[in-house]
């Protein structure tokens, strides 16, 4: 029954990104969550609060609006106090020239008592990498900013 309960909180906050409904997605987290996101460029690095996540999904919000991720296989494992949740998701958006992005990675997500506490994102960083190029060949200065970290 648990488990069950957390595959569709999971899947509730992938909607939540697809939507950008980043309130929600933030509220499911404790106030230190701590978020992880591959590479050297504008998304990537480390974040330990409610604040810096919520700033950083407003980044990629404004970044690559068109977003959608699709959750291909998702696995639960462990008690309340100390559940750990495989999330493997493909996502696609446009390049700024309208030709399609393809981003795939695995998402290493605990929860405590329902809450989120860590986020792990290992996505190709490369792909992230490319569109951040792209956007920023086009004027889009936030895609060669510093990463958002606390």
């Amino acid at each position: 029954m648990y488990h069950a309960f957390v595959k569709r909180l999971t899947a509730r906050n992938f909607t939540y990104v697809n939507t950008q409904d980043y309130d929600a997605l933030v509220a499911s987290c404790v106030p230190h969550v701590h978020h992880r996101f591959g590479g050297d460029h504008a998304l990537g690095g480390e974040r330990h609060d409610t604040v810096a996540l919520r700033l950083w999904f407003d980044r990629l919000g404004r970044l690559v609006p068109t977003l959608r991720l699709q959750i291909r296989d998702l696995w639960v494992t462990g008690m309340p106090w100390n559940t750990v949740v495989i999330v493997r998701w493909t996502g696609t958006a446009e390049y700024p020239d309208g030709s399609p992005y393809d981003q795939h990675g695995v998402h290493v997500i605990t929860l405590r008592w329902g809450r989120v506490t860590s986020i792990d994102a290992n996505e190709d960083s490369q792909a992230v990498a490319r569109m951040m190029a792209a956007l920023a060949a086009i004027g889009v200065t936030e895609a060669t900013a510093a990463p958002i970290t606390s």
